[in-house]
């Protein structure tokens, strides 16, 4: 079993909107951009993990290597929400560790662009006559009656649940949460959307669910990302460049929901997240202290200030004594969301995993470029989805 698995190359695509490219076409880009910043080729990969969610065609892995080249290798096509990149990363993580090849890929990819507020459903059948369907026998959807199917809703009520718990919490707090990200994102030429935003245009926007505004909200686009993983063997082998390059692995983890009473109808994503943390910080050996930036899924402003308490960012109930110091921001002492987050960046859901972490590779090897975290050694990329499943790697950068 390998002990040490690297990320030798990775990419993503612009975010945005792309009609003249097709699913196969972004993740073709994505897979190619990152076999060439690894500086090695399609006929080395020993597997392939191809995540996609929305595209609703079967073996996006498959029509990926028509494109790209079909070697013969194993093929593992994932789905799991939010987590798809991550879970396919993690995939070909495995696939390394267990010793099955040398050199893997994993991409995401998702074509996005327009699809409106993710989980809103019909609520009535075409006919003129409502009909017992979907759990419990109901007549419609539960979304409204037993807490919500909607995304923007339940990360709403996910925000006003902490605010009660612990306090401090305001409309104005979480908009500054955006206008944080939404100013990181014009460092970021590859975000969906690069413009600064002043409060007042995040707080007068359009409201999504409360306190949500539609600026605070993650930004449905375009896009994907891939990465090419190598067992510490393999890179032992290979070039000086190729080895200072390299991003160590140092903890992948993906959890589930625990058993919860209430988590069987509204999910927590509070529970999966510090679960998915300490494991993260046990298998990296080391602690939040030890990070110098963080990319987490801030699928809405409501959604980055509880993670920085699952994360372990702060003390427990401190998330908003925390982004109040100014520590989050580009400058402070623990940048989240560099990137601009998907709230700016974009959330092209199964390429999302992977962007992040492709976010914080770029800083640990030095070219971030205008938004680099000057001397970043470690870094945390979090992804979670709904129904529900977290996950988290942590990576370091190269002592060669």
């Amino acid at each position: 079993m390998s002990e040490d698995v690297w990320i030798l190359g990775i990419y993503m695509t612009k975010f945005g909107k792309h009609p003249d490219k097709d699913t196969v076409d972004l993740a073709a880009e994505a897979a190619m951009g990152a076999l060439a910043d690894g500086d090695t080729t399609m006929k080395e990969m020993g597997v392939l993990a191809a995540g996609n969610l929305m595209g609703g065609a079967a073996g996006i892995g498959q029509q990926l290597q028509k494109q790209i080249g079909q070697t013969g290798i194993p093929v593992y096509n994932v789905a799991n929400a939010c987590a798809t990149g991550a879970t396919a990363l993690r995939t070909a993580i495995m696939a390394i560790k267990a010793g099955e090849a040398d050199l893997g890929m994993a991409v995401g990819v998702e074509k996005l662009a327009g699809a409106g507020l993710l989980g809103a459903g019909a609520r009535k059948d075409a006919g003129d006559e409502w009909k017992p369907s979907g759990r419990y026998g109901a007549v419609a959807p539960l979304d409204g009656r037993v807490g919500t199917d909607n995304m923007p809703g339940v990360f709403a009520q996910i925000g006003m649940e902490y605010g009660h718990r612990y306090g401090g919490t305001s409309f104005e707090l979480f908009a500054k949460i955006s206008e944080k990200n939404h100013a990181h994102s014009t460092l970021n030429p590859l975000a969906a959307y690069t413009k600064k935003m002043s409060l007042a245009e995040i707080m007068g926007d359009v409201m999504i669910a409360y306190p949500n505004t539609r600026p605070m909200c993650s930004a449905n686009c375009d896009g994907a990302a891939a990465a090419v993983v190598v067992s510490d063997a393999k890179l032992k082998t290979l070039s000086g460049e190729q080895r200072r390059r390299a991003v160590k692995v140092s903890a992948s983890v993906l959890t589930t929901d625990p058993w919860e009473k209430a988590c069987q109808v509204l999910p927590n994503v509070n529970t999966l997240t510090r679960n998915a943390a300490a494991q993260a910080y046990e298998q990296a050996g080391i602690g939040p202290e030890d990070l110098d930036l963080v990319e987490l899924h801030d699928c809405f402003a409501t959604a980055e200030l509880v993670h920085y308490d699952n994360l372990m960012l702060c003390e427990q109930g401190g998330a908003v004594d925390l982004f109040n110091s100014g520590a989050t921001w580009r400058d402070g002492r623990l940048p989240v969301n560099v990137s601009g987050g998907l709230e700016s960046k974009g959330h092209p859901i199964a390429a999302t995993g992977i962007a992040n972490i492709w976010e914080v590779c770029h800083h640990l090897r030095g070219e971030a470029g205008d938004r680099q975290i000057e001397g970043a050694t470690v870094g945390l990329a979090h992804v979670i989805g709904l129904g529900s499943a977290c996950g988290i790697h942590i990576l370091e950068r190269s002592a060669a």
